[in-house]
């Protein structure tokens, strides 16, 4: 039995989304305290490049063990970039992802309100955006896109094909420009966004699963009035620095089911194939609208202590639904 396939055996119940060796990426290792039967608006962990996941889906059958997102095609799905940004420059950002026939795809699964999720995020993880494309009839998707400055950038669709399993294709969009590289971002365990602080809580273990706990207070009070956003309180994508491998995870539990409180806290579990830095994002929406958090966190041995001073996030753009 290959890894992925020994991650479908034993990853039942936790909130993740794990294709390949790591954001989206599979890997093996006893999971932790996570519950042994699947609990409603929790995902399942899956074996090849899944996305977003969820009870809605069936697990996919692993070709290899190659992260998610690292691959610009996949089981015969190819994403397509169609449009050049300009720096600065309001782009209707355009692009398809085919099929297996060659043909635009056009019939996609709804995976938590969506039929695709579309991130953009900057090389060195110092600019994020998780946007929502609509599609015309013929397959192709577009989008309001700004990249405010030159460099390389990363793309990612994160699907599942209509009578398939989840995929997250990647694609690298470059912005010309003058370009200069900015240092890594500073691992901390506090980001703050337009006058919110997220604290993070638990420690990403490289082969098994890591709970993570993010509390959201504003002005020093806990928000207990989260408001569901794509189905849950909060999604959290993380990003393997160097590489920018895929990993989508969701909260444990869903607004409604009697047991999930609106915050302010809200419990991932997550599994990291590796040592090394990752870029956290949190979305959440309070008070009509969402925002993004960011984190760089530590895996493995020498996890940091918390920061005294919160560090700021990066820019996260629009939403775009």
């Amino acid at each position: 039995m290959n890894a992925a396939a020994k991650l479908g055996a034993y990853v039942l119940g936790l909130a993740v989304v794990f294709g390949g060796a790591l954001g989206v990426g599979s890997a093996v290792g006893q999971v932790g305290p996570a519950p042994t039967e699947p609990q409603h608006g929790t995902a399942h962990a899956t074996p090849a490049g899944d996305g977003h996941g969820g009870h809605e889906e069936t697990t996919a059958t692993a070709q290899d063990d190659t992260p998610g997102g690292l691959q610009v095609s996949q089981n015969g799905y190819t994403l397509n970039p169609l449009t050049t940004i300009k720096a600065g420059e309001p782009t209707d950002f355009r692009f398809t992802v085919t099929g297996p026939d060659g043909k635009p795809v056009t019939g996609y699964q709804v995976q938590h309100d969506k039929k695709l999720h579309f991130i953009v995020v900057s090389r060195d993880l110092g600019t994020f955006q998780h946007v929502h494309p609509d599609m015309a009839a013929d397959g192709v998707w577009s989008v309001k896109l700004t990249l405010d400055d030159p460099g390389a950038y990363r793309a990612f669709a994160d699907f599942a094909p209509t009578g398939g399993s989840g995929l997250t294709l990647g694609a690298d969009l470059l912005v010309a420009g003058d370009y200069k590289p900015r240092p890594p971002t500073e691992v901390s365990r506090t980001a703050t966004v337009d006058g919110y602080t997220v604290s993070l809580a638990g420690d990403l273990v490289p082969g098994q699963a890591s709970k993570l706990t993010l509390s959201v207070s504003k002005n020093g009070e806990p928000v207990t009035d989260l408001q569901p956003y794509l189905g849950a309180y909060g999604h959290l994508v993380a990003l393997r620095a160097g590489d920018l491998a895929y990993l989508h995870v969701h909260p444990d539990g869903e607004p409604g089911d009697g047991k999930t409180a609106a915050g302010p806290e809200i419990t991932f579990y997550a599994e990291v194939p590796s040592g090394g830095d990752y870029g956290l994002f949190l979305d959440f929406q309070h008070q009509g609208k969402v925002r993004t958090a960011a984190f760089t966190a530590q895996a493995g041995a020498g996890q940091p202590k918390p920061t005294a001073e919160p560090s700021a996030s990066p820019s996260h753009g629009n939403h775009t639904h």
